[in-house]
């Protein structure tokens, strides 16, 4: 029985933004071997009704529209000449028209902003809504021309603390880190895999206050005591927390090596500090950032997260949020 091959969707609109998109996914594609399935959602014809494409009274709406998909598709097949291409004009937003699609497609791609959004916008409404609530991983692209182009060779992922495998046996790869290490892969690049770690957070003032109360007393009578059991206690835990992140990294990928997915460079990446900040470094120096989302059953909001937020909107390089059940 032939496997279904699910297309690459890519959003488009007319935009330099949906162009760098339309590019993108043209060369995903092409890595994949997948065809390329270009969506340009309009409402007109929902409200004026269908009319036949070789209608010679076809209203300016359809015949920019028409000349948007039929640009964007000649662009796809001179970046990537054996790509098979398919257009698709839909009669409804763009959020969702392009949902819609990722419910049949490998990824969804989009630009950072649509044509018309203010400038000012780090990430446009359309990109911010389908990252939320898509089922498929999305690729939001973004971020610096050198970083977009693909020159760093290297894809980071965020490594979350829930991903860690049971004690007993490697766990498989979590879906973030499976597309992660496909396109490092598929790039011949090395693949850097990020956490982040804190020896406490700001939920844990109230016990440090606590806690520094008592050590006060003891220093006035031991001041010298205070000193040595405040660097012990530190270092010990600063230690402890290395231990543990350099421990996740190993295991996690260690199942995606037990998976069978054939080997990819990985560099371990360890950081004491804030998930937003060492991912947002690590994008720096990366053609690729991808990152998981957790998807809830029955949840119609946002499901994104206040770290994926911000990388969404920071990064300097491309992102994908794949979701996560």
């Amino acid at each position: 029985m032939d496997t279904v091959e699910l297309p690459v969707v890519v959003g488009v609109d007319g935009s330099d933004a949906a162009s760098d998109a339309l590019d993108w996914a043209a060369e995903l594609a092409g890595r994949r071997g997948l065809p390329l399935r270009v969506v340009h959602a309009s409402l007109w014809e929902r409200y004026e009704g269908y009319i036949p494409g070789t209608s010679a009274d076809r209203p300016a709406e359809r015949l920019h529209s028409e000349a948007v998909l039929a640009t964007a598709a000649e662009r796809a097949g001179r970046r990537v000449p054996a790509l098979k291409v398919m257009t698709d004009l839909a009669a409804d937003d763009a959020v969702t028209a392009l949902l819609r699609a990722g419910q049949s497609a490998e990824a969804l791609v989009v630009g950072s902003r649509g044509r018309g959004e203010f400038a000012s916008l780090l990430l446009g409404s359309v990109g911010l809504g389908i990252a939320a609530r898509a089922l498929c991983p999305v690729v939001v692209v973004r971020g610096r021309p050198e970083n977009v182009r693909g020159g760093m060779n290297r894809v980071a992922v965020g490594i979350a603390e829930r991903e860690r495998p049971g004690d007993q046996e490697p766990a498989p790869p979590s879906a973030a880190v499976a597309f992660a290490l496909r396109e490092a892969r598929l790039r011949g690049g090395e693949l850097e895999a990020v956490h982040a770690w804190r020896c406490a957070g700001p939920e844990d003032h109230g016990a440090r206050e606590g806690h520094g109360r008592r050590e006060e007393r003891r220093g006035r009578e031991n001041p010298g005591g205070r000193e040595e059991h405040r660097a012990h206690g530190g270092q010990g835990a600063r230690e402890a927390h290395t231990r543990r992140a350099a421990e996740l990294l190993d295991e996690t990928l260690g199942g995606a090596s037990a998976a069978g997915l054939p080997p990819v460079p990985v560099a371990h990446r360890p950081v004491e500090g804030s998930a937003r900040k060492a991912l947002l470094d690590a994008s720096a120096h990366a053609d690729l950032l991808v990152v998981g989302a957790r998807r809830r059953q029955g949840h119609f909001g946002m499901q994104l997260g206040l770290v994926n937020h911000a990388v969404l909107h920071h990064a300097r390089c491309p992102v994908a949020v794949v979701p996560v059940s």
